[in-house]
């Protein structure tokens, strides 16, 4: 599986967006990123200064999300969260494109949506990655996703929310490497819970993982 040696962790950013999250989970989750060295943790907005006080002498990053998890905000709304969750510590945004005018063939709006955020995240100096939500488009609206994220400025394309009926497949991630090439970073997200899963994605390009079963993955895979 190594792509260039690796760590497993340093693909793994580990999750935590559900809505009911408490403070003690949240801390649960960065004393975990701190003992396994994730690449970073995925966190609501919310909690993103509680994260980089707890994480700043470390190199797992902070990562937020934006527009998060319809993607029907405004542009001007996810330029402020994005640029907001950047000030207080973030170092990655996650945000979700518009999904309805994707489908409904306005990829001006979409490739502009995308943009503002984009320059937003890289004036402050972040990575952005651009949830298409595989799992409510068709093959060719994945493909159209992920041209007008790279057209954008985007540095990867993310498969899921995990708030949809869905998450990654290796099918979805593979397409996706395929139309981007190797341009962009691929964050495959929602529903991997095993190594074996893990495994299977990585090798289909995925970059990233997003995933709540961090710890259970690095355990199946005998490195913590």
């Amino acid at each position: 599986m190594n792509k260039n040696e690796k760590p497993l962790a340093k693909y793994i950013d580990h999750t935590l967006l559900k809505p009911d999250a408490t403070q003690d989970e949240i801390d649960v989750v960065l004393d975990q990123a701190k003992q396994y060295d994730f690449a970073s943790v995925c966190i609501n907005p919310y909690w993103v200064a509680r994260a980089a006080a707890s994480l700043h002498d470390t190199d797992v990053n902070v990562c937020s999300v934006i527009g998060f998890p319809l993607g029907a905000n405004t542009t001007q709304t996810k330029v402020f969260e994005a640029g907001q969750a950047l000030d207080e510590g973030a170092k990655e945004v996650d945000m979700v494109l518009n999904i309805g005018e994707l489908k409904a063939g306005h990829d001006d709006h979409v490739r502009a949506d995308i943009q503002a955020v984009a320059d937003m995240t890289h004036a402050k100096g972040g990575l952005l990655k651009v949830i298409i939500e595989a799992v409510l488009l068709t093959d060719e609206e994945k493909v159209t996703a992920c041209k007008l994220a790279a057209a954008a400025g985007a540095d990867f394309v993310k498969t899921s929310t995990g708030f949809a009926a869905g998450g990654a497949t290796v099918h979805d991630v593979a397409l996706m490497r395929q139309t981007v090439g190797d341009k962009l970073g691929i964050k495959a997200a929602g529903g991997i819970h095993s190594y074996a899963e893990a495994k299977a994605l990585i090798e289909a390009g995925a970059d990233r993982l997003g995933a709540s079963a961090g710890v259970q993955i690095l355990k199946e895979a005998g490195e913590a």
